[in-house]
Parts: C-alpha cells; structure tokens; sequence
C-alpha cells in the first residue's frame, strides 16, 4: 500500500479562470453558427464563420483543441448565450488552479500561482496558499463539450470531448510569475508545476513581451532546477510553431518530467525530429505505438537536454508512465494505477468508480512495440492489471515503463479538466 507524503510541498502555476461548461451544439445554434460545408484549420478565431470551420475540424475526430478568439465582442455573445442554455454550469478552471485542487485533495500543501476572484476562491481548496494579485472578475473560459456519436450537420464525433475558446488578457503574459517567484523559496516545494502556457499560444503580444516573459520563466525553472527541486511541464494543444520553438529553448531543457495527451505526444515528437506539428492524430491509439513515441521523444529530449527523466502520456484507454530507473521518481506502478483511477472518477464526476457507468477500451493484451521482430506480448491481468518492465534505453540507460488500462466512464459528466486532474495525481505518488 503506497500512502502520500502528507509533508510534500507543491508549487503550481499559471494563471486560472472560471470555466462555463456548455453544450456546443446547443451554444452553436443559439448564436446561428452554420454548419460549414468543408472544416478548417483555424490558428484564431475571428468570427461565427471560423468557429464553425474550427469546430467541426476537431469535432469529427473527437479532439480536444483550445482557441484564442480575438473577437472580445462575440466572445462575450457566446459566454451570454451559454449562461442561458440549460444545464450550462460553471466552475474554477485554468491548468494550475485544477492541479493544486487535486494536489490539495490528495494531501499535499500547494503554493498556487494564479489572478483570483471572490468566485475564484469559492471553488478553491481553503488550504491552497495563493501568489498572485485579486480582480473583480476572472478571466472566463467556454467549454464547449460534445458526446461520442453526437452529430452536427453532417459532422459526426468519434468520442466525447471539448473545445475550448477564450479571449484571456492576464494569462497569456503568465501574470502571476513575479508573485511566485517572490515566495516559492520561503515555500520550500518539493515538485514546481509549469502549466498554462497554451494561453500564449497565438496571443497579440507587443514586440519583444512574449519572449521577455519566457526569459524570466526560464529563470525560475533554472533556479529550481539549481535547489534540486522536481519541474514538472504540463502540455497542451499548441497552434503556433514559433511558440513550441521558444518553449524548446525556454521550458522543456529545465523540465524533469512532462505531462500529456494522446494527440499532444505525436506533436511533440514531430516537431522535436521535424521541426513541424501535426493538428489530428489517432484518438484511439495501440499501446505499442503510444510506447515506441514515448521511447522517441525520451531519447531526443535526453540526448539534447539530458534532463528529462519522467514521461506520462494519458489517453482515453490507458495511461502510460516512463521514468528513469536511477532518477528520483518513485512508486511508478501506484502512480500509474492512481491516475487511471482518477481518469473515471473524473470524467463521471463520482467520488468512487461505478463498474456500471464504465467499460474497458483495452484489448486482452498489448505489444511492446510496432516493431514485429523486438515486439513481446503482455497480456491483461485482471488480479494485477498494471503492467511495469525495465528497458535499457541505450547505453546502459534503464527506463522503467508501466502501463494501467482505464476504466473508460460510459455517462460523461465532464472532460475539461482530465489531463490535470490525471497527471496530478500521477505526480502526488512519485515526490
């Protein structure tokens, strides 16, 4: 039985919102978005046209995908119109405010980097200790979800999940940077969570901010890295290729671990051999090929960085963790089960996990790899269903991989927020 260390320390940034949930097919008619007769990839939003193309782009593949809309005025028509679609709701939103929510349930004391509200700190877990500046209102993001099969003109979804569109003004410039970076040393963290900087992705940043922000970002990692304290970057859906370049430079040589999605692993690892990103991939992907990306990406990363030493990739089916043998990463296996166990629980929106509102998307066995004449077979042991082996990963390297199949919930109550929930509470088991 592996416990949290009820004495670990956790800071967590950036940024936070309220998230409005809504459903999108609903807010789509009730603002007169058309069905577009072709889907398009879209950088931004501008206008009903664009939203349109840009949804149905990642509606029929069932893919999450997250959007800047530079139109503030119909960004406000949309979160008026959501707010009186039954069932609309609201909660706090944002990469770190919902991880330091789960770090927080799960035991740990969290120094949360965020902008807060009266109605921020309402949903806020009261032990959770705030860096950052108080506003009148959050900034808000819509949550647009969709089920599995659901259908939009001619349009079809292959699983449930959500786009998210939001016109943020304090995010993208990671606002609350200089407020953690003043007291994360008197905190004394065990684990720094970099998170949030999707929110920067497209963003009309004047000459030069951008970049002067990821300098000081790039200050705190390395001085987190130089107090031994654990980096930890979370993903996410990133459009503009410039800005994946300057998180090469600025983020991921300080980062010991990464978080991710089955379409964020395939993009990582395309621009990290070609320098480019790819928008769709598989929503439905076999272990093996999730497993021979994750050796890739590793092997690149260690190869240019040599940092890296800890790799979890979520996705509908399983989740996927890699750490390095010799590195402090520990309770891999609990880790991996912890997570897939928080996937369900999540996503049905229930304290434990009902067997009723859940099936297994997961085969009787998996492969090692896609390679045939390297490729081993592990089979699915119900009594012990978290599969975990050594690899040497070149030169005497060893890697520890384990694989965990989810209980995949059948009654979706909320996708928003999975990946946060899910990597936090991998991470709580392994500081």
């Amino acid at each position: 039985m592996v416990e949290v260390d009820k004495s670990v320390k956790i800071a967590v940034g950036f940024g936070g919102c309220m998230d409005v949930f809504v459903d999108a097919i609903e807010l789509l008619k009730a603002v007169g978005v058309k069905v577009p007769k072709s889907p398009k990839h879209q950088r931004w939003i501008a206008d009903k046209e664009e939203l349109g193309e840009g949804f149905a782009y990642f509606f029929r593949h069932g893919a999450a995908a997250e959007r800047y809309m530079n139109n503030a005025t119909l960004f406000r028509q949309l979160v008026n119109a959501a707010e009186n679609i039954p069932n609309s709701r609201a909660a706090i939103g944002g990469n770190a405010p919902v991880m330091a929510n789960r770090f927080a349930a799960e035991g740990a004391d969290v120094l949360l980097a965020a902008q807060t509200s009266a109605e921020f700190k309402k949903q806020l877990n009261s032990t959770i200790v705030v860096a950052g500046s108080e506003t009148d209102r959050s900034d808000i993001h819509l949550i647009m979800e969709y089920t599995t099969g659901e259908k939009w003109g001619k349009y079809v979804s292959t699983r449930a999940n959500r786009f998210i569109v939001h016109s943020d003004e304090f995010n993208p410039t990671i606002g609350s940077l200089e407020p953690l970076m003043e007291t994360y040393v008197k905190f004394d963290p065990s684990l720094l969570v970099v998170g949030g900087l999707q929110m920067l992705d497209n963003f009309p940043f004047r000459a030069g901010e951008r970049n002067s922000r990821l300098n000081m970002l790039q200050e705190l990692m390395m001085d987190a890295n130089q107090r031994k304290i654990l980096t930890h970057f979370e993903l996410a859906s990133f459009v503009d290729e410039s800005l994946i370049t300057d998180l090469m430079e600025h983020v991921l040589p300080y980062s010991d671990s990464i978080g991710m999605n089955e379409q964020e692993l395939p993009n990582l690892l395309s621009f990290l051999r070609y320098g480019n990103i790819t928008m769709i991939s598989d929503s439905y992907p076999r272990v093996a090929a999730v497993l021979d990306q994750i050796r890739a990406s590793y092997k690149i990363l260690r190869t240019k960085h040599n940092r890296i030493s800890r790799l979890h990739v979520h996705t509908i089916a399983f989740q996927a963790i890699l750490t390095k043998v010799s590195s402090p990463w520990k309770n891999t296996l609990s880790a991996t089960a912890h997570a897939s166990l928080t996937a369900n629980r999540h996503v049905c929106g229930t304290p434990k996990v009902d067997i009723q509102r859940s099936k297994l998307l997961f085969d009787e066995s998996f492969s090692t790899t896609m390679d045939a004449e390297t490729a081993s077979k592990v089979p699915l042991i119900p009594e012990r269903p978290v599969s975990c082996w050594e690899e040497d990963i070149g030169e005497g390297e060893l890697v520890l991989l384990c694989i965990a199949p989810n209980l995949v919930c059948t009654k979706v109550h909320q996708t928003a927020g999975g990946g946060d929930n899910i990597s936090s509470a991998g991470l709580i088991f392994q500081i």
